[in-house]
């Protein structure tokens, strides 16, 4: 998995558009919630796309790093 610049930008910013989480940065929803998904398959396109690539961050520990360049 290869992230340049814009897709950590995005993905700090990226909003979840439906579900229990609607609303929240990706970033800010937890981790358990992207191992179910895991589990049961991320949707497809750029949400799954994004959400696979935030749950390879949580997993690896790198949340710091998206969270110092998000926008407030």
């Amino acid at each position: 998995m290869e992230l340049k610049p814009e897709k950590l930008i995005e993905l700090a910013n990226y909003k979840m558009p439906f579900g229990k989480y609607k609303g929240q940065s990706l970033i800010n929803i937890p981790e358990a919630y992207y191992v179910w998904y895991k589990q049961k398959g991320f949707p497809d396109g750029k949400l799954g796309n994004l959400m696979h690539e935030m749950f390879e961050i949580k997993r690896n520990g790198l949340e710091d790093l998206i969270r110092q360049i998000r926008k407030f």
